[in-house]
């Protein structure tokens, strides 16, 4: 059996190399093995330690597998803690990635090299918690208070040359780590060099703290771990001593750990990473796919062309006329600039991609060697079917024909093409060159290999990729309608807009239902409203005020107002004050008595009502899991990541509970608060949702 930690003898140094692939994540036999390597190399007398990783990486954090449980000793603080107590002098080799408890070890150590390609960081709010090994107090007194804080808060990797600007490294040097390494710990030995604990160096200066905490909670939207952090960073300046700054450290960690905020990260950590996993496609080959049409070069469809050319794809986009397809080109090149300023690509692949993996016509003729089609026109049943009937007449057989449709029933659209199993929905979420979240959805004779294409596309494009069924708005928009209507309940009953709009930002959400409503144009939520109406259920409860917001041109953001108005160069908008003469009118046709509504009462109807809708998709199979639902809450609609997303706060806040609050609401509207049988049988079997995400 091979040891988590080789020791080796170099002449005065011991070499503790770590090889616990595939990235020598310090668990349980790879503390142990560095435990028992520096107590050896001082044993035998050694002069120096070096702690390195083989393959790919050093340390890349903490063992995924022991998540949630004890950690078994040595737990990684002491360890840490005899790292930098040992008697020789311990020098670190750092390759790969040097994460969270990775970085936490080399930091306990007394010099650190690295290669030039190394990225280090301490992500560790990202899972709700902060560095919980000295990293807090280690960190700070190598690069000071501010520079720490910007690390740990943002959880963010930095390069080895801003790590050496920075000093959390000495020296960047080529070569293999051990090789490196090793001349770097003969080089202080030759030099007689001292011992350097970090622990021994002065206190850092301390800065502003409350306003550091203040900025990093706003900037997090309430998420704790990052504010929390910044008071960890502040012992490190204040205590009155190292081991005082440690034990707050740890005080401040177990609170994290304790809070609903940890389980919700956690759960997000470990769902982003499943849901493209399925089942159906084990020993499923994608086909191939280096030439992607696009069917419309509008906002949505320019955003879609500008992600597949960011990832080495040629795009051809199809306009009805030569003007609109220069238009659309345009589009596409002003996403690239973006790209370009935010340093995603360079000068040179900018002009690459200009000239040679964009093109754009007017004839569909110009699509017959592409793989896969991707189709944005106008959101009307007509139009998709004559634009998928074209595409049947003029691209290969084996092309995949895909539509970026957000609502029409994706069987209604394949039945207008010859190859059904060739059809497949790609909801992108504008703009898509940004946006994360990727809906694959599958209709009734999609194929197993174009379902594996759309989310083998959909990781080459950078994007979280969702299965959903065929239904009225897949999974996000289906759920977002069913919270929007509660959201205009409340309005028809007594709540403002903007006290909705405010609750939800107080929740963690970027923006409030109805601000997003205007920055998405409240015209598409109109026309699918009418779109619907021939078949509303009578029982169905109906808010009129949006739809005369928008039959009067208010349409949002891009008509100057919505449910606020806005100015030019102004950011945000302020409330619309024709908004409540509306909301008035409506109430009085309806013969509504308005009443006030707390804040906590919205936040519950509305979440309850997402939490609701989504146990339904789940129950009804068009979501697979309820991580895909969670997934595509985070991912599509800013549903606030350290909540972990609706069906995980539902299992947070107990199941039992939220099915009494949705029966309570029954009682005054039983049509739209309908409880979710999935939900019922849950409660009355005593289960979570989270015990459906293993099957």
């Amino acid at each position: 059996m091979v040891q988590a930690i080789d020791y080796q003898r170099v002449g005065d140094i011991a070499v503790l190399k770590a090889q616990n692939p595939p990235v020598n994540a310090l668990g349980i036999d790879v503390r142990r093995g560095l435990l028992s390597g520096i107590e050896r190399a001082e044993q035998e007398g050694a002069r120096a330690i070096l702690i390195y990783g083989d393959g790919r990486t050093f340390f890349a954090g903490a063992d995924i597998r022991e998540f949630g449980k004890p950690m078994q000793a040595p737990g990684l603080p002491d360890l840490c803690n005899r790292i930098e107590a040992a008697s020789a002098i311990v020098v670190t080799t750092l390759h790969g990635t040097a994460l969270g408890g990775g970085l936490e070890v080399a930091l306990a150590s007394h010099y650190r090299v690295a290669v030039p390609s190394a990225k280090m960081g301490l992500p560790e709010v990202h899972l709700g918690i902060l560095p919980g090994a000295g990293g807090t107090q280690r960190l700070p007194r190598l690069v000071g208070c501010e520079a720490a804080l910007d690390m740990i808060t943002t959880g963010r990797h930095v390069s080895a040359q801003e790590a050496l600007e920075r000093g959390v490294i000495d020296r960047i040097a080529e070569g293999e780590p051990r090789e490196i390494g090793l001349a770097f710990a003969q080089e202080l030995l030759d030099q007689s060099a001292d011992r350097r604990p970090v622990c021994d160096l002065p206190p850092p200066a301390a800065v502003d703290f409350d306003a550091a905490y203040t900025r990093v909670l706003a900037k997090g939207r309430g998420q704790l771990s990052p504010a929390v952090a910044v008071r960890a960073v502040q012992a490190a300046a204040e205590a009155d001593s190292f081991a005082d700054g440690l034990a707050r450290e740890r005080a401040l960690f177990q609170e994290l750990m304790e809070n609903d905020q940890r389980q919700g990260l956690i759960h997000a950590f470990f769902a982003e990473r499943a849901v493209s996993k399925l089942e159906e496609l084990k020993g499923v080959t994608p086909r191939a796919v280096s030439a992607v049409g696009v069917i419309g070069g509008g906002t949505m469809g320019a955003g879609i062309a500008a992600a597949a050319v960011l990832a080495g794809l040629s795009i051809v986009i199809i306009e009805r006329a030569d003007q609109a397809a220069q238009d659309a080109r345009e589009r596409v090149l002003a996403n690239l600039s973006g790209a370009m300023k935010r340093g995603k690509i360079t000068q040179d692949q900018y002009s690459e991609i200009a000239s040679d993996k964009l093109q754009v016509a007017t004839d569909y003729a110009a699509l017959q060697h592409v793989d896969l089609v991707v189709e944005a026109v106008f959101e009307d049943m007509a139009v998709k079917r004559e634009v998928f009937a074209a595409l049947d007449a003029h691209c290969k057989p084996d092309a995949i024909l895909a539509s970026n449709t957000s609502y029409l029933d994706l069987n209604e659209i394949a039945a207008a093409t010859s190859r059904p199993e060739n059809v497949i929905g790609l909801h992108f979420f504008s703009p898509a060159h940004v946006m994360k979240l990727l809906e694959v959805v599958v209709a009734d004779k999609t194929a197993p290999e174009v379902v594996a294409t759309g989310f083998a596309l959909g990781k080459q494009l950078g994007k979280i990729s969702v299965r959903s069924g065929v239904c009225d708005g897949f999974i996000g928009n289906r759920v977002m309608n069913a919270y929007r209507k509660a959201a205009d309940h409340m309005v028809l009953d007594g709540a403002s807009p903007y006290q909705i709009d405010k609750v939800m930002t107080g929740f963690g959400f970027p923006m409030g239902p109805f601000a997003v409503g205007d920055l998405s144009g409240l015209d598409i939520s109109w026309a699918a409203r009418k779109r619907r109406a021939a078949t509303r259920d009578p029982r169905d409860r109906v808010a009129q005020f949006a739809d005369w917001l928008c039959e009067a041109g208010n349409f949002g953001q891009k008509t100057g107002k919505g449910f606020y108005v806005y100015e030019a160069g102004q950011r945000g908008g302020v409330p619309n004050p024709q908004v409540a003469e509306l909301i008035a009118r409506d109430q009085a046709a309806q013969g509504i008595t308005p009443r006030s509504f707390s804040d906590e009462e919205i936040l519950r109807r509305y979440m309850c009502a997402m939490v609701n809708e989504a146990a339904k998709t789940v129950g009804e199979g068009i979501a697979r899991r309820p991580l895909d639902v969670d997934m595509a809450m985070v991912f599509g609609y800013g549903f606030p990541r350290y909540h972990g997303g609706p069906l995980k706060w539902a299992d947070l806040q107990g199941l039992d509970q939220v099915l009494r609050d949705i029966e309570t609401y029954a009682e005054q509207d039983p049509f739209f608060w309908q409880p979710a049988p999935l939900l019922q049988r849950l409660v009355a079997d005593g289960e979570m949702f989270q015990s459906l995400n293993a099957m």
